[in-house]
């Protein structure tokens, strides 16, 4: 029987593309079958390095920041690293082992983390083959709620609310995630 790992990735961007910048990496791994999430990431980038770096940013997606809460806006744009030192950090912390990685949309979060590490010319840390859609997932379990952990666009509090819906699904739907 195989040991899978689990993590959960939610990325804050100035956009929807491939190619836009990220502001923040925040992931969670988690044990379904305990419930519970195990140890967290959370890194913010630097939006002029993204510049530098050929990252783009999309207007309608710096008007939409303009209208959500200083708490999100905040912790978006802290910009505290490069993004080479986040994706760095990042690899470093994705188990080496079999890893499954679910992002919220097949071509979101999972394809714009990927398409950063390809821009960077770095390895992506996990093969795409362990990639996962939990937008899917929740769209066929619409009735599994969950209390709301932090604020709404808050990378590490996004993927922890998804992290906890999933294993809520699991166990009130009896499901196996592989």
């Amino acid at each position: 029987m195989i040991d899978y790992k689990y993590c959960m990735i939610d990325l804050e961007t100035l956009g929807t593309r491939p190619g836009d910048a990220i502001l923040s990496i925040g992931a969670c791994l988690f044990e379904p079958s305990k419930g519970e999430i195990t140890s967290t990431f959370y890194v913010t980038i630097n939006q002029n390095d993204s510049r530098e770096q050929g990252f783009k940013a999309q207007k309608s997606t710096m008007e939409w920041w303009q209208k959500q809460v200083p708490e999100a806006q905040a912790a978006a744009f802290k910009g505290e690293l490069s993004v080479q030192s986040a994706l760095t950090q990042f690899k470093m912390w994705l188990p080496s082992e079999i890893c499954l990685v679910y992002g919220n949309g097949a071509n979101f979060d999972n394809a714009l983390l990927s398409a950063a590490y390809r821009q960077m010319k770095m390895d992506q840390p996990w093969p795409y083959w362990y990639d996962r859609c939990y937008r899917t997932l929740a769209s066929m379990f619409l009735t599994n709620r969950v209390e709301r952990v932090g604020t709404y666009h808050n990378a590490l509090d996004d993927a922890k609310t998804q992290a906890l819906r999933l294993m809520d699904m699991v166990k009130t739907h009896n499901l196996v995630l592989k």
